[in-house]
């Protein structure tokens, strides 16, 4: 009998896995949103937030999780982008280390600023649980949309994403951690 359960529970864990790593989020086509929020941490997610802003897709854009003493003009030099984007539209917020403080610090940004949707935009993988933690922050009063952008990420990195997706999961439905 338990063997039985340890075997539906592995092929329940695998199933799971598989469907985790064939449906990962890709980019948004054509979606305007209040704002962007990038949390800091992969290739290709600034970059992306940038070009959304520039293609007016928002208003406004939050890079979360800013290592302490990087300054909006060391962004403008390493990507390139215009110094009067960053004044106007771009803020860098200092208080996140990990994805739970990005959504923490996001939501309280959102609030203070009252948007009521936001793209998220962050490595493919990265998506569902990133995406689980703002909306948990933010409760139902704002809509997340996940942008993923793509990346190669190795089968240790998934598998690592996967469980940590399922036991926050957990957490939040069992109301630990809220």
């Amino acid at each position: 009998m338990i063997a039985r359960l340890i075997g539906l529970a592995a092929l329940g864990w695998c199933l799971g896995f598989a469907a985790f790593m064939l449906l990962l989020p890709q980019p948004l086509g054509g979606n305007t949103t209040d704002a962007i929020v990038v949390p800091t941490g992969g290739a290709g997610r600034i970059d992306r937030g940038i070009a959304l802003l520039q293609a007016h897709q928002a208003r406004r854009m939050l890079v979360t999780g800013v290592a302490p003493g990087v300054r909006s003009a060391d962004l403008v030099r390493e990507y390139r982008a215009p110094a009067a984007l960053f004044a106007c539209c771009i803020d860098l917020g200092a208080d996140a280390v990990d994805t739970r403080s990005n959504a923490e610090e996001t939501a309280a940004w959102v609030k203070a600023h009252g948007y009521r949707t936001v793209r998220l935009v962050t490595s493919d993988w990265h998506v569902p649980r990133a995406r689980m933690e703002l909306a948990a922050a933010m409760g139902p009063g704002v809509i997340v949309l996940g942008d993923g952008v793509p990346s190669t990420p190795r089968l240790g990195t998934l598998v690592n994403e996967y469980n940590k997706l399922l036991l926050r999961r957990i957490a939040l439905w069992l109301g630990v951690g809220v």
